[in-house]
């Protein structure tokens, strides 16, 4: 098959695997890996993790929320959280471009794919909740955002520049039910910051 035509299938696609490389092309999944790998080389695929690409021209013209459906799959299960949520929602304008921050079950790890970075945090399972599928990708509600900066902040994981958000536009009845399985340290600095 010629790059042209496999380019041209695999333009719709928002990534592929090699097992669908190698039903695409015919060949063994063996092949397919060795395939991808090459034109990852080349720079036509980008990698995100194991046997799953993406093509580099797609990957550059992608906006965000194609990024955090990429996100969503690469570490499951996870929701977008944190300053890259609390962007989403205009709450704050400090936002680093190509920096995806997710809360997760399994484990806290990073994959930085042709200069995007994607970022998990591990949180408890009594602590992942509240967040919403939007546009076929899961992000945190405005709260659950916030709460969960201040979560990692408050045990010295995370950076937050307070002065960056316009915290009047959290609903204080909502931030005060998301807190309520966090630790007394969190809550008590959502509680002095939000002044509820």
């Amino acid at each position: 098959m010629k790059i042209e035509i496999l380019l041209e299938e695999l333009e719709n696609k928002l990534f592929f695997s090699v097992s669908e490389l190698a039903d695409i092309l015919g060949i063994k999944e063996n092949s397919a890996r060795v395939f991808a790998s090459r034109y990852a080389k080349k720079g036509i695929f980008v990698r995100l993790k194991r046997d799953f690409y993406v093509l580099k021209q797609n990957l550059n013209m992608y906006n965000n929320e194609q990024l955090f459906k990429i996100a969503n799959f690469l570490q499951v299960p996870s929701y977008i959280s944190f300053m890259t949520a609390l962007g989403y929602y205009g709450i704050t304008t400090q936002v680093q471009r190509n920096f995806f921050e997710s809360a997760a079950l399994r484990r806290s790890i990073s994959f930085e794919p042709a200069g995007l970075i994607f970022n998990y945090y591990r949180i408890k399972k009594v602590l992942y909740f509240d967040f919403i599928r939007v546009n076929d990708f899961f992000i945190s509600t405005k709260e659950k955002a916030f709460v969960d900066a201040v979560y990692l902040w408050s045990f010295g994981k995370y950076t937050i520049d307070f002065d960056s958000l316009d915290l009047d536009k959290l609903d204080k009845d909502r931030l005060n039910s998301v807190i309520q399985p966090y630790p007394e340290k969190t809550k008590r600095m959502v509680r002095k910051l939000c002044s509820i």
